[in-house]
């Protein structure tokens, strides 16, 4: 498989080399954790030529001895070397039982630089505390970015790498096959079968595995729509999917704690203050929608709309829903007190259209940037004061325009 240097985690990884956290490298299934972890150690390589790197991967059977935590923490002992940085990676933790263990050991001692992946089911966000007693810094990593996506099949148009890119996505392990049909087989089967049965259904012990398919269905169906836990317990109710609120709101937080969707609050920008009404709901990678529904609503200006919102979660945004007056504002993105107002538009060539996408932004009385992102195929320009700027462009941004 064709690989390509994911910069951006990789600067990021080695400004924290030796540095006493403990490196945890989450991400949904097949977004590149143990590729990255490879990486790293190519870059240890050449940044540090006489450190000892100690790598295990759990995926390979030389290392099926070592699925016991005093085992583990023996083999790393017995390869440490005196004198020189020790780096230990260990990929697909969760395997070895009472792995959180061996870590919290290995890291009291203080001789180790470590970094581990592992399972979305055993290392939530939410549990890095308390799996890990000492301190933890999370790399949250998804799938290849737009950019990443062009830099793995090099184009001159990037217009049009952006149309392939709305139907292929960017799980890289579905780049290998050529037929598109095969992709989302691919994606399918390796990805979200994996997901649902072994994330979900085996680390929370789900009963209802049909309302779980039904309602992954629907919020793949809905993505870029505000709903609630109700309404969705609703129209699933007539499709004869018979489920209380609380089980459908025990299985969306699932569903996002394994990264699976983003959940996107509505932001009341004149009040300044969250809505609890209705959220919205992202996938980590559109071509999911495509693998799992098929193809025949397409449906681009909601998948537009989640390359948009998966992009600015990358770029290190939070991001909420607009609401003004009676208008709504697709993203309000906000990062070190700064923020920015964003409509998202498959086509805006449509007068009514760009109209339409304009008011919310106009209505907003303070001097914070707004913008149009639109698939508009020519250079950037202004209207009142909102840049409108061509999708593919902004996705390959420079800096300065993110």
């Amino acid at each position: 498989m064709k690989l390509i240097l994911r910069k951006n985690y990789i600067d990021e990884l080695t400004a924290l080399m030796n540095i006493p956290d403990i490196k945890v490298i989450t991400g949904i299934r097949r977004s590149g954790k143990s590729k990255l972890m490879d990486a790293i150690v190519d870059i240890i390589k050449k940044v540090d030529p006489s450190g000892n790197i100690i790598h295990i991967n759990f995926n390979i059977t030389e290392f099926e001895d070592l699925l016991e935590y005093h085992k583990l923490e023996s083999y790393v002992e017995n390869k440490y070397s005196i004198g020189v940085n020790n780096y230990v990676l260990i990929d697909e933790i969760q395997m070895c039982d009472h792995f959180e263990k061996a870590i919290n050991s290995l890291h009291a001692k203080e001789k180790y630089d470590i970094y581990v992946t592992g399972s979305n089911a055993f290392l939530l966000s939410s549990d890095l505390a308390t799996l890990f007693v000492g301190r933890t810094y999370e790399m949250h990593i998804l799938p290849f970015s737009f950019t990443e996506y062009v830099t793995y099949f090099p184009t001159d148009n990037i217009n049009a790498g952006l149309t392939n890119y709305i139907t292929e996505g960017g799980m890289a392990g579905s780049y290998l096959y050529k037929d598109i049909s095969q992709k989302y087989r691919y994606i399918n089967t390796e990805v979200l079968n994996a997901l649902v049965v072994r994330d979900i259904v085996q680390r929370y012990k789900v009963r209802n595995e049909p309302i779980l398919s039904a309602l992954i269905d629907f919020m793949m169906d809905n993505i870029g729509n505000a709903v609630s836990i109700r309404s969705i317990t609703d129209s699933l109710a007539a499709g004869k999917n018979i489920a209380d609120h609380k089980t459908i709101g025990q299985y969306i937080t699932y569903l996002c704690k394994v990264y699976a969707f983003y959940r996107v609050r509505r932001y009341d920008i004149k009040g300044k203050k969250y809505l609890n009404s209705e959220d919205k709901y992202y996938l980590s990678d559109h071509s999911f929608k495509y693998a799992r529904l098929g193809t025949k609503n397409m449906d681009y200006g909601h998948v537009l709309e989640n390359i948009v919102a998966i992009e600015l979660i990358r770029r290190g945004y939070e991001i909420y829903v607009g609401v003004v007056g009676d208008k709504e504002v697709d993203f309000v993105a906000m990062k070190q007190g700064n923020r920015v107002y964003i409509q998202v538009s498959y086509d805006i060539s449509e007068p009514k259209t760009f109209e339409r996408e304009v008011a919310p932004l106009i209505k907003i009385a303070d001097a914070y940037p707004k913008m149009i992102i639109a698939r508009t195929y020519q250079p950037e320009y202004q209207y009142e004061g909102i840049r409108i700027i061509d999708a593919a462009e902004w996705l390959m941004g420079d800096n300065s325009k993110k």
